[in-house]
């Protein structure tokens, strides 16, 4: 059996890096930048601001209090989206909304709530203004020619909303790596008719697409192939010409009906391995035509694992991520998480908490049989257990984490 850094260490250096891309800014969420943006322009571009109220000189409040307040007389009144006309002169005070441009002369806000209209031309102001009060500067977000986005930053919502603002209406992304994936098996079924005497409904194509859309690749379904070795290929050929890379599911341990490793033994050079890991031990990966393969064992939770420790990294790769894996942190046992020394590193499915001092702490989430999906579902992330006996209850150990862990209330 392999070590496991040994087979990932393989897997990443073989993998290629997709090209770059031009997309439009909706298209651009999830994706990682390729290249640095400088910004031409400051945000925001003119003073404004940041409450409704009244724009004031600060130095004309001096000694305003709710008990003594300083009457400033109107000259005008601007909403946001339209520019002054006016200015403010001494003992003078326009009504502004929010996002307005500061009109000369101004230079503090004076809440609404912090003053009282008298008549058409009047408000009383109960609160002395210091000099930059509730005002937004130029640049205050952004200053023009400054660097606002490295090469290799992830998009998220808030980075697509600093684009727009800049006015960007596309950006140079990493390709997506477009992905398929293919079940094999007679005994698998789709959809809800009545299952046969020895079928089972496949569960890995529909998880396994999930988790590819959810690491921000695009998915393509390559369907369920019969166990038929001529069929499998013609399958994974259609997937290598149409997708960056190909995962299946099934057919890689070493059994006589395992169609999957003679199709791809077909197909070029895949190294088949054994990996020192429960679950998810055989794997098979290769690069066929620049597009790498992976061959996932066919149980769902070893299915799914392989992808979280092999396909998941290399892909994030590929499309120019530069955190590839989930993180890891340190946590306590609640529960003695023990087994046999067998040579290999368990990954325990486990649910994650976080107590009141900070501390995760974990439990196993159900049976951990590699069939049993609805344990996989309940949980956090992966406790990794070395070759040895495992821990007892207050025992530390590492934990991927697979989402984040709740906190206890």
């Amino acid at each position: 059996m392999r070590p496991l850094a040994e087979v990932q260490a393989e897997i990443l250096a073989a993998v290629p890096h997709l090209g770059v891309n031009r997309v439009p800014l909706g298209e651009a969420l999830g994706a990682v930048m390729a290249e640095s943006l400088i910004a031409r322009e400051s945000v925001p571009p003119f003073a404004n601001t940041a409450m409704d109220g009244y724009a004031v000189r600060a130095a004309d409040t001096d000694g305003a209090s709710p008990a003594a307040p300083i009457r400033l007389r109107v000259v005008g009144e601007l909403p946001a989206g339209q520019a002054p006309t006016v200015a403010v002169a001494a003992g003078e005070a326009i009504r502004i909304m929010t996002g307005a441009p500061m009109p000369a002369g101004a230079d503090a806000i004076v809440m609404v709530e912090r003053t009282e209209r008298v008549g058409d031309d009047s408000v009383l102001v109960q609160v002395r203004a210091q000099s930059g009060d509730h005002v937004r500067p130029v640049g205050g977000d952004v200053v023009s020619g400054t660097t606002v986005f490295d090469a290799g930053t992830l998009l998220g919502a808030a980075h697509v909303g600093v684009l727009a603002t800049l006015g960007l209406s596309e950006i140079a992304v990493h390709a997506r790596a477009r992905v398929g994936v293919l079940s094999t098996g007679d005994e698998l079924v789709e959809g809800p008719r009545r299952l046969a005497p020895g079928q089972i409904r496949d569960s890995n194509r529909p998880m396994l697409l999930a988790l590819l859309a959810d690491a921000g690749c695009e998915p393509v379904d390559l369907g369920v192939a019969r166990d038929d070795e001529a069929l499998i290929t013609r399958r994974l050929e259609r997937g290598i010409e149409r997708c960056d890379a190909v995962l299946t599911s099934g057919g890689v341990s070493v059994g006589d009906y395992d169609y999957v490793k003679a199709a791809l033994e077909r197909l070029g050079v895949l190294r088949w391995s054994q990996v020192a890991i429960r679950p998810a031990k055989p794997l098979a990966f290769g690069v066929v035509d620049a597009t790498p393969i992976f061959g996932l064992p066919g149980n769902p939770v070893s299915s799914l694992v392989s992808f979280e420790l092999f396909a998941r990294p290399a892909l994030l790769q590929m499309s120019g991520h530069r955190v590839i894996h989930r993180p890891e942190v340190a946590a306590i046992a609640d529960e003695p998480m023990l087994r046999r020394a067998d040579g290999k590193l368990h990954l325990d499915r486990v649910r994650v908490r976080v107590d009141d001092s900070g501390r995760y702490r974990v439990v196993r989430s159900g049976t951990q049989a590699s069939n049993a999906l609805s344990a996989m579902a309940a949980a956090d992330g992966l406790a990794l257990l070395p070759d040895g006996p495992g821990v007892e209850a207050g025992d530390e150990l590492r934990v991927m984490l697979l989402r984040a862990a709740n906190p206890d209330h």
